[in-house]
Parts: C-alpha cells; sequence; structure tokens
C-alpha cells in the first residue's frame, strides 16, 4: 500500500494526513531504537562500569575502599560520577548509583545498604584548653559549621530540636556547600560539623576527628543502591553490588 506522507511546497514541505497520524508511532519506534542502541552500548565487552555517587559519599566512603573491588576484579574497570542530581540509567550511560534518601525510586531496582546516625565531630585540637563539652548546648560556644544543603535532619536546628531543645538558636557560622568541605574544616580545626556515621568512621578512627559529646540522632534516610533491575544481570554491576553489600555489612557503627 502506497500513500503520502509529505506535501512538497517550494521551500518547505508538510506532513499530509497520513503523515501526521503516522507520526507519533514513528517517533515511538526511533525513540526504541535510541534506547536499545544505548543499551548495547552499555553492556559492550570491555565498557567500565559506571557508579553515581554522591561527591561526599564517593570521597569518604568509596574511594578509600576501592582498590579492594579492583584487587577482586581486575578485569573491571570503574568510571566514577560524583553528582547530586538523579541520573537517567540509559541517556547518562549509568550502571548503578548509590543515593541517601527515603528508597523512592519507582521503577528501579532499590536496595538498602547502610544507615546513619547524626552527631557532632570536630578536629582533638580544638577542644585544647577549653572546658570539655558535657552537653549539646555547650557547644554554641563553640564555632559551628554548616552545609548549605544539608540531608534531612543534617543541619543544627534539626539536630538540636531532636534532642528537645527546640528553644535553642545557633549562631551563624562558615557555611560549605559539600558535606566533605564542611568536614574538611572541622579537620582543620574551624569548628564543629554535624555529619553521618558512614562519612566520619575513618576520620574518627584515625583520630583526625573526635565526638565532642556522645548525643546522636537516627538518620530519617539512608543509603540505596539503585540500578534498572535488568543491569543486575550483567557481571559487572552484579560483581560492584555484592562488594558494595559485603562491605556495608563491615562497615564501623561509630
Amino acid at each position: 500500500m502506497e500513500c503520502r506522507l509529505f506535501h512538497r511546497l517550494t521551500r518547505s514541505i508538510s506532513l499530509t494526513q497520513e503523515g501526521v497520524r503516522l507520526a507519533p508511532a514513528v517517533a515511538d519506534a526511533f525513540g526504541r531504537i535510541s534506547v536499545a542502541l544505548a543499551e548495547l552500548r552499555r553492556v559492550s565487552v570491555g565498557s567500565p562500569l559506571t557508579v553515581s555517587v554522591m561527591p561526599s559519599f564517593a570521597v569518604k566512603w568509596l574511594i578509600p575502599r576501592l582498590s579492594r573491588f579492583r584487587a577482586l576484579h581486575p578485569d573491571i574497570d570503574v568510571r566514577i560520577a560524583a553528582e547530586d542530581r538523579r541520573v537517567d540509567f540509559v541517556s547518562d550511560d549509568v550502571d548503578i548509583a548509590v543515593r541517601f534518601g527515603a528508597g523512592n525510586y519507582p521503577g528501579l531496582h532499590v536496595e538498602l545498604f547502610l544507615q546513619d546516625d547524626i552527631f557532632p565531630v570536630c578536629s582533638p585540637t580544638l577542644l585544647h584548653d577549653r572546658p570539655a563539652p558535657t552537653c549539646p548546648e555547650d557547644l554554641l560556644s563553640l564555632p559551628l559549621l554548616h552545609d548549605r544543603r544539608p540531608a534531612a535532619g543534617e543541619d543544627w536546628w534539626f539536630w538540636l530540636a531532636a534532642l528537645g531543645l527546640s528553644h535553642t538558636v545557633p549562631a551563624g557560622g562558615t557555611t560549605f556547600s559539600q558535606q566533605d568541605m564542611v568536614l574538611q574544616a572541622a579537620m582543620d580545626s574551624q569548628g564543629v560539623a554535624l555529619s553521618r556515621t558512614q562519612l566520619v568512621a575513618g576520620d574518627l578512627k584515625a583520630g583526625r576527628l573526635v565526638k565532642p559529646i556522645l548525643e546522636k540522632i537516627r538518620a530519617s534516610q539512608s543509603y540505596y543502591l539503585v540500578c534498572l533491575a535488568e543491569s543486575l544481570e550483567m557481571p559487572k554491576v552484579a560483581a560492584f553490588r555484592d562488594w558494595m553489600v559485603s562491605e556495608a555489612a563491615e562497615a564501623v557503627d561509630c
């Protein structure tokens, strides 16, 4: 069956009535082909494993452990994409992601793998020649460090209120755009930071940071492994997922 799809004009073309009816199906078909080609590129032999992860988690948790994955799987090249935004696993060419949130990622494989507490940390030198803090209110006499975009519960106002100190208003202090910057400032004795277990465990163990007081609250959000369900059939993704779960099982609870 033949049908005319275009009207050819002097300087342009336009769709015929039949062309207008056919256009959505053609667009859908090309969209499916584009997705299929992107998927073929993702699973091609020898392609790197692309992991999307929040910058602070990459710096403080993943990168210090990554050599262990490389030792177990020297044949898998890893590409770390540090970003806060939610990725499109097809168009962004991402195999698996780590996200901190409530676990609401529709249409994806979602797996809880780490939970956190939130508590203050600082450099041990910040406390030299000062009275030792004994309660949350005592921290208000110290310089406080702030994250410009804190996760839920990870700001001083919320944290103090969760401990029954809703009337307490923390004084201003230095604000940073990333949590790893906040922690670096804390290690440089610039003030007291609020942070999460998994981001500071290594620094606490090494003595670069200490807990000025022991009070803590449970984080309302958690770390999740997120990917397309079909991606778990790829050996490189399955290997990384299994390794992350194993590492999480051994993670220190501060």
